[in-house]
């Protein structure tokens, strides 16, 4: 059993900056792949970006390459995301979430532990 926190969202400008932070407790941290997804008002939950264990290996939805940097502290048990020149269409609640073992890292039901999600608001 994993138990994860967000925390880091808020209201923001377009063009701004925010950082995410998931706190994880449970069982041994360092061994799971870990995820961040977001779900918009509306819409379906979508993979946003994923890091290695070893943080050795990073994958980014296309619509946020180049924009939002996932890292990990596994010492701290804490997953980040930082999220630069956001965009309005960034708004969402976004999520952390620890993969399973099994399936596409890109896909919800690949990740078995999920946070509560925390609210990212972008203003245009």
């Amino acid at each position: 059993q994993v138990q994860l926190e967000e925390s880091g969202g808020g209201l923001v400008q377009a063009g701004g900056s925010l950082s995410l932070s998931c706190a994880a407790s449970g069982r041994p941290f360092s061994s799971y792949l870990m995820g961040w997804f977001r779900q918009a008002p509306g819409k379906e939950r979508e993979f946003v970006a994923s890091i290695s264990w070893s943080a050795g290996s990073t994958y980014y939805a296309d619509s946020v390459k180049g924009r939002f940097t996932i890292s990990r502290d596994n010492a701290k048990n804490t997953v980040y995301l930082q999220m630069n020149r956001l965009k309005p269409e960034d708004t969402a609640v976004y999520y952390c979430a620890a993969y399973s073992g099994a399936g596409s890292v890109v896909s919800t039901s690949a990740y078995n532990y999920w946070g509560q999600g925390t609210q990212v608001t972008v203003s245009s």
